[in-house]
């Protein structure tokens, strides 16, 4: 699987190259943000500009990085998806369930927006 990551402060922006997100890649996919969740990173923006296919097995990993950002109080974005790809979030009534955005800068704003919140509701709380 060919890919990039691009480490931060406060995210990982992980980048496929990969024309397909199917039962070949996404194993390799789901075990890379597992390590990267794993290693304390809650934060992920997944790219996805150069998926045009993406299967059940492809949905499966992108569910599994959703509920390890969650599960860890953090957020998991979806920016740069084919229309193919958006129509197989939305036949699979998934659109609503991750955070899609169309480009990385606009990722990034919402990780920090999301960032805020929580230190604002922290605060408030104390």
């Amino acid at each position: 699987m060919k890919f990039s990551i691009d480490k931060h402060e406060k995210y990982v922006l992980f980048k496929l190259n990969e024309s397909k997100l199917d039962s070949i890649t996404s194993p390799a996919l789901k075990s890379e943000l597992i390590m990267i969740n794993a290693n304390g990173i809650r934060n992920i923006i997944l790219q996805l500009s150069d998926v045009k296919l993406c299967d059940s097995k492809g949905l499966s990993a992108l569910l599994v990085a959703n509920r390890l950002c969650t599960n860890s109080d953090g957020i998991f974005v979806l920016t740069g998806l084919q229309p193919t790809v958006e129509k197989v979030l939305q036949i699979s009534h998934l659109e609503d369930v991750f955070n899609i955005v169309n480009s990385v800068s606009e990722a990034i704003d919402l990780i920090f927006m999301e960032e805020i919140e929580k230190d604002l509701k922290r605060e408030l709380d104390n």
